[in-house]
């Protein structure tokens, strides 16, 4: 066991780490510069709440159709290098329209290309990975998406610079330049990614020690929606892979608001959000010893409760002066870190609960789930605000994480790992 932890990362790894990071660090560059230039052009809350939505409603449609075809693929490079292309368009839209309707439009082209990627990489994951890699495959893989969601509002911040909108306004300033160029930069940044994907080999032998079913089902039975949310613990996983990636896609749309509404900068909160990135890498590094030490689903309840109330903390302390905003660090560390444990292990929960030839169907299902979420929590969350401030939008999402930690207490999902037979 020793040895094997120390083996060296796969090549192909690698090269999906690199395109994950470059990919990601323009999807986190671009959303919350989205809700800037929404706010810029006078639209609020609610617009802000649909922009976020728009971004995952066409990929909910094409989600399963996509895990599907991803089954069929021998190799997915072609896929995933279209969904980066795909990706930057979606960016150079939003920099080249200030009308709201294109605005959602290019925020759909964006949530598609994102979802391509990310579709292909969860697959290659789990085709290549051994029972006994996959938690560390899909924490490294993970990893580079919380370096994106590191690397992207911390550009952001620095590009768009340290006054808020208003105070820029009011002393004569114009960020939409500004703007519009961290938009264009956020499309570029993605392109460098085809290259680095045509590295890789079109197609690769699968592991010589294949990971065995832990889950039998009859003969003929198809991988369907049904048939794989009838599975045991799946419905319970979704539901946790939802609030888990809820509460990034609304922490990136709504932290603009909470830092406009209480005179922080975008800089601050393009470091708070890359804060929350950077710890959740760290965490990922970790996956590993943490998975061998404590059950998957222990490492799923943990970073659903302490993520919801750590995260609740932020907005709530964020308006009192530089105390207020250290204290909002510090627990955005904390959260940070224990939602970078949650995604990579509801991956490889989903992956062993249903059969290896369902598993990129089940994967697409999972990201179908998140973009339901994804539609529906951020409208919910953004007519919280109306009666709550901006801040009322992120408490409904750390409510959403508790939730599905009550769920899982509930139920009794606290069992050990299941191990391959």
């Amino acid at each position: 066991m020793k040895k094997r932890s120390t083996t060296p990362l796969p090549g192909w790894l690698w090269l999906m780490v690199t395109a994950g990071v470059l990919t990601q660090t323009t999807a986190n560059l671009v959303r919350p510069v989205t809700s800037y230039k929404l706010i810029l052009l006078g639209w609020g809350e609610t617009e802000i709440g649909i922009a976020t939505a728009a971004y995952a409603l066409l990929p909910l449609f094409v989600a399963l159709p996509f895990g599907r075809l991803q089954a069929r693929l021998r190799s997915p490079r072609n896929f995933v290098a279209l969904g980066v292309l795909i990706l930057a368009t979606g960016a150079a839209y939003l920099a080249l329209t200030n009308n709201v309707i294109h605005l959602m439009i290019a925020s759909a082209v964006l949530g598609v290309g994102h979802l391509m990627f990310t579709i292909g990489g969860q697959s290659m994951v789990a085709r290549r990975s051994r029972a006994t890699q996959m938690d560390a495959n899909f924490g490294w893989f993970t990893a580079s998406f919380s370096v994106g969601q590191m690397l992207g509002p911390l550009l952001s911040g620095v590009l768009l610079g340290g006054s808020s909108l208003a105070e820029a306004q009011a002393g004569g300033g114009d960020l939409s330049f500004s703007i519009d160029l961290a938009l264009w930069i956020g499309a570029i940044t993605s392109i460098v990614a085809v290259p680095v994907l045509y590295v890789l080999r079109s197609t690769q032998p699968p592991p010589t020690t294949a990971t065995q079913d832990l889950v039998t089902v009859e003969p003929g039975m198809k991988p369907s929606a049904l048939n794989i949310l009838r599975l045991p613990g799946i419905a319970s996983h979704m539901l946790a892979a939802l609030a888990l990636l809820a509460i990034l896609d609304i922490l990136v749309a709504f932290m603009p608001l909470v830092g406009e509404s209480v005179g922080v900068s975008p800089l601050v909160i393009g470091a708070l959000l890359a804060t929350r990135g950077a710890t959740s890498v760290l965490s990922r590094i970790f996956i590993r010893p943490l998975s061998a030490r404590f059950s998957r689903n222990t490492l799923v309840l943990v970073a659903l409760l302490v993520s919801a109330v750590a995260i609740a903390v932020v907005p709530a302390v964020l308006g009192f002066g530089p105390v207020g905003i250290a204290s909002a660090f510090v627990c955005m560390t904390i959260g940070g870190f224990t939602l970078g444990v949650g995604q990579p292990m509801t991956m490889t929960l989903i992956s062993q609960a249903v059969p290896r030839s369902w598993r990129g169907t089940a994967l697409a299902l999972r990201l179908m789930g998140n973009r339901i979420g994804q539609v529906t929590l951020p409208i919910v969350a953004s007519l919280v605000t109306g009666p709550v401030g901006p801040a009322g939008g992120i408490w409904f999402a750390c409510a959403v994480l508790g939730i599905s930690g009550a769920e899982r207490l509930i139920n009794k999902r606290t069992g050990p790992n299941v191990s391959p037979r």
